[in-house]
């Protein structure tokens, strides 16, 4: 049942378009805004006008990026309807883009995370954390679509992808340095510098960015360091253009583990306690992670209408990590290096209509070991190797996405990919010990072997221009993934006996989706509305007993909007809101801690989602300040519905100000009332456990430019 907390994010929704209607002729500025002639190169890769995507699509643009100053993405993200990001203490999260919060392989092979579009990780190898690998300090934007990506993106384009693109060199000098401190020890440095050189018809630009991270962490015993730098390279000429760009991305993390009550595990209410809410269970616990990624796109005019465009790609990553959260506390060590191909031709034919042909590649060597040093413990958690193993991936990706202009005011979109994955697995731990039980030795390890998975997955989408005021579309997609490796190879023994399952029982995830939506203008406010209904097939999860379950069944039913417009006397207006169910749809018991009913709401999915943002432009635009309103709904903390969180509402502000025309100051306030709330809250075996989220924080800095 919608709890009276949750109505305030119906009735934002309703709101938008009176809002809308109502907006006043004076002009304002407006910070966040809805550009529908804007390009976004999400929908083909090449660049078209966000009015006519066939489909939903959200973008953050590099004001509002340097605006927010964001700690982690999640601060950003969750600004787009649909979209939930609950932040760890530190760098770790957990995503919900049309879907509940998920976690483990379901939440790191369920979202497509690209920069520059291309994959941040190799498919199959992904990370629940994945974010933590982004630059978003010094992008030039980020695009959500939310829901299954067209036929150019494959595996992990299912529940929706976030496109983060890097910002583009100057065509003159210039360059910027901010810095900011906050409460815990939080002390923020990043930087970029820029020029470009022309000579005839070739112009070269270089830009640089870093971004430098540190937070003591609220929480005991936990904080973290965080070095980024980011290459951005650019080359021109009036038939080519070039685009390179290097990344390298170091974490170092002392991790907080779940706030549990010492004195009483079903406390609901522990992250409400302050002499208990900077408690960490887990002092001990810590994660270091690494990452370097390269890609070079070279796009060509052939002319007649006729574009190719191919990136070469690399990257590698390594972490190690120590498993807190598992008895015994094993340590993991996991890491891949891959390289691919992106490449696709463009043809643009008399009338408008264009067929893009693509073929994509990639082959990545990974691996990943679990060693426990400790005592054994209860359940089979044994002392030693746990896991041991490389896979090596082929992913082969040939697909089609045309475009048919059907009148002045109507087009048509349709396209097919084909994925064929192909993963090659080496055990070097040893086969399953068969002589034991689960109690005694839980760890199942299949022997070497072979799988292949192909997903064809064809979409379809219609577009159409009703008036200046509204575009309607309508899009229908079937998206698929292949299993993520550890789904595969990271197995544990059956509760009755001593074999593990066997990894060719374990189907590709499959989800259909349709969406219907609209977008425009109502006399100066821009909107975009849209609904989908979502079914999947295959969903494959670990359950509280440890076990793989793989045969899962879900669906995804919602609203979805988002709104700017100017006001008077310099105030503005952006919001974005949702209503969404997602409901389990099969049947499932592992324990007594935890049970799956059909038709039952899928714990941590709250069902309205909200954020408003009230601005105001001041002393002729030298200023601006925004109140920001966080809306979280009541969700179930597990999926036996044993305990509920009733949600949060957190206000926050935001300001800057020009002092002169190369130095800015800014500030802003976090959870101005103080309100006691969790990041995360989570059931598990008849514990309540959560992430406390921190207090009112005021955080302040500088920028520079030159």
């Amino acid at each position: 049942m919608v709890k009276s907390a949750e109505t305030g994010a119906l009735v934002l929704l309703a709101a938008m378009l009176c809002a809308a209607s109502a907006s006043a002729d004076p002009a304002a500025t407006t910070g966040d805004t809805i550009d529908l002639n804007e390009l976004v190169v999400t929908s083909t890769g090449f660049g078209e006008p966000r009015a006519t995507h066939p489909g939903n699509i959200s973008k953050i643009d590099a004001d509002e990026i340097d605006f927010v100053k964001a700690q982690q993405p999640a601060e950003l993200l969750n600004r787009i309807p649909g979209v939930d990001i609950q932040q760890g203490s530190g760098v770790e999260h957990l995503t919900a883009i049309r879907s509940p919060v998920l976690t483990g392989t379901a939440g790191a092979g369920s979202f497509l995370y690209l920069e520059d579009g291309v994959p941040m990780r190799a498919a199959g190898f992904a990370n629940v954390n994945e974010l933590m690998d982004a630059m978003t300090e010094e992008a030039g934007g980020i695009e959500v679509i939310r829901g299954p990506g067209s036929a150019l993106y494959g595996s992990n384009a299912e529940h929706g992808l976030v496109n983060i693109l890097t910002r583009a060199p100057s065509l003159t000098p210039e360059g910027s340095l901010t810095g900011w401190l906050g409460p815990h020890g939080v002390a923020d440095l990043d930087g970029t510098a820029s020029t470009s050189v022309t000579s005839g018809p070739v112009t070269q630009g270089f830009r640089g960015s870093f971004a430098l991270n540190n937070d003591g962490g609220f929480r005991d015993h936990s904080g973290y360091g965080q070095q980024k730098l980011q290459l951005r390279y650019d080359y021109s000429q009036p038939d080519t253009t070039v685009k390179t760009t290097l990344d390298t991305v170091n974490i170092n993390q002392e991790t907080a583990g779940y706030l549990v009550d010492p004195s009483n595990p079903q406390n609901i209410d522990a992250y409400k306690i302050d002499s208990l809410r900077k408690y960490n269970p887990n002092p001990e616990a810590y994660r270091d992670a690494w990452a370097i990624r390269g890609a070079m796109r070279i796009e060509h005019d052939l002319g007649n209408g006729q574009k190719i465009a191919i990136t070469p790609y690399g990257r590698t990553n390594g972490m190690n990590f120590l498993m807190h959260f598992q008895p015994g506390e094993p340590v993991e060590e996991n890491g891949h290096w891959s390289g691919g191909l992106l490449s696709s031709y463009e043809l643009t034919l008399k009338g408008g209509h264009k067929i893009i042909l693509g073929f994509d590649s990639e082959y990545t060597d990974g691996y990943l070991r679990e060693i426990q040093s400790g005592a054994a413990k209860p359940g089979g958690y044994i002392t030693g190797v746990h896991y041991n193993y490389d896979v090596k991936s082929t992913v082969l990706a040939p697909y089609l996405h045309t475009i048919w202009q059907l009148g002045d005011a109507t087009q048509l979109t349709a396209g097919i990919r084909y994925e064929f994955t192909r993963y090659d697995y080496t055990n070097y731990a040893g086969p399953t010990d068969t002589s034991v039980s689960r109690s005694v030795d839980r760890f199942a390890r299949p022997g070497n072997r072979v799988d292949t998975y192909s997903n064809p997955t064809p979409k379809i989408g219609l577009t159409h221009v009703f008036n200046d005021e509204v575009t309607g579309f309508v899009n229908l997609a079937h998206a698929a993934r292949a299993p993520q490796t550890q789904d595969l190879y990271r197995l544990q023994k059956l509760p009755g006996g001593t074999d593990g399952p066997d990894p060719s029982t374990i189907k590709s995830e499959v989800l259909d989706s349709i969406e219907v939506g609209a977008r425009g203008k109502i006399g100066r406010a821009n909107y975009e509305l849209s609904t989908y209904f979502m079914k999947k097939r295959n969903y494959a999860f670990r359950d509280s007993n440890g076990d793989n379950v793989t045969n899962g069944r879900t669906q995804h039913v919602g609203i979805e909007g988002e709104l700017s417009t100017p006001l008077v006397w310099n105030f503005d207006l952006a919001a974005s809101a949702t209503y969404a169910r997602h409901t389990y749809e099969f049947t499932h018991s592992s324990t007594s801690f935890e049970s799956f009913v059909k038709g039952a709401d899928m714990d941590t999915a709250p069902r309205t989602i909200a954020n408003l943002r009230l601005g105001y432009a001041f002393n002729e635009g030298l200023g601006r300040a925004e109140l920001e309103w966080v809306h979280l709904g009541s969700y179930w903390m597990d999926s036996a519905h044993t305990e509920q969180y009733p949600g949060h509402d957190l206000f926050n502000l935001r300001t800057e100000y020009a002092l002169t025309g190369n130095v800015t100051v800014f500030g802003r306030l976090e959870n101005i009332f103080d309100k006691r709330y969790a990041d995360r809250a989570d059931y598990f075996q008849n514990q309540a456990r959560f992430f406390p989220g921190d207090g009112r924080g005021l955080y302040v800095g500088t920028s520079l430019s030159f």
